[in-house]
């Protein structure tokens, strides 16, 4: 999800209903986050991700002076500020989806079922199988096939907007908390688990986006996380980490202008 720099006070107004609505989804909330173990596989770029972007709404570039700048897109894109949605859906077909390519391809209101279940009912469960999608043999085909279906039943912009996490984004990032985030993400991605995660340079709006980390390797200065990256799910991209300045860094890519950002895991209990 990524803003231009412009409606200043609309970004702002977003930004604090999100927040008081995260609050209250809280409210009532005891539950911590649950016990992880070890998933039976590791994440495959090339079947669990879906052949589908998160569309920009602005194009951003250098201009001829060498300042980040953006225009409008035309004609507007129609899947626009889906990455949280995008980044959850993925994490979530990772965990509770199986493919059966052998199976009959079943009619459309059952793969509606289906997919309602493994986004938001996954969570839920308490050491119950997976859930089955018959007639696929993986995310990036069923995703190619059902492309619309998908986008409609993962869930609307909105839930970019009003995810229960954006609440932390106002405390303080410190190279302490940065360090110790690097640490878990390590830590997770050893257990084949893969995570979102929600990078920012609050204040600042240059950067408002979800990735999914899915795998890692050490670096002789740090670790270089490789990333689904709902915008450009061609390829993996990177996320850097400086162990010396205990920094995370994303490079120039076609939204952000490249550099630091403050890293926090979401959609990993009810407070995030």
């Amino acid at each position: 999800m990524m803003w231009p720099k412009l409606k200043l006070r609309s970004r702002g107004a977003a930004v604090v209903v999100s927040i008081l609505l995260a609050v209250s989804l809280l409210n009532g909330c005891a539950t911590g986050r649950p016990p992880q173990n070890s998933a039976s596989r590791p994440f495959e770029f090339a079947k669990d991700t879906f052949s589908f972007s998160n569309e920009l709404s602005w194009e951003y570039f250098f201009d001829a002076n060498g300042k980040w700048t953006n225009r409008r897109r035309h004609p507007q894109p129609e899947y626009t500020q889906h990455c949280f949605v995008v980044a959850h859906s993925a994490k979530q077909f990772f965990k509770y989806a199986e493919f059966n390519p052998g199976a009959p391809v079943a009619d459309e209101q059952t793969y509606r079922d289906l997919v309602h279940e493994i986004v938001f009912g996954g969570d839920l469960r308490s050491g119950d199988p997976k859930t089955t999608i018959p007639g696929y043999g993986n995310l990036k085909e069923f995703s190619r096939a059902r492309e619309a279906l998908l986008k409609e039943e993962c869930g609307g912009a909105w839930r970019s907007y009003f995810q229960r996490g954006h609440w932390r984004i106002m405390l303080p990032f410190t190279r302490n908390h940065q360090e110790q985030a690097g640490e878990d993400f390590v830590r997770q991605l050893k257990q084949n688990q893969i995570l979102v995660v929600h990078l920012v340079r609050f204040p600042q709006l240059s950067i408002n986006h979800a990735v999914v980390l899915v795998s890692f390797r050490e670096t002789e200065s740090g670790i270089d996380f490789s990333i689904y990256d709902p915008n450009t799910p061609e390829e993996p991209g990177v996320l850097k980490y400086d162990r010396d300045s205990r920094t995370f860094r994303l490079p120039t890519n076609a939204y952000f202008y490249g550099g630091k950002v403050n890293v926090y895991e979401i959609y990993r209990s009810c407070f995030y």
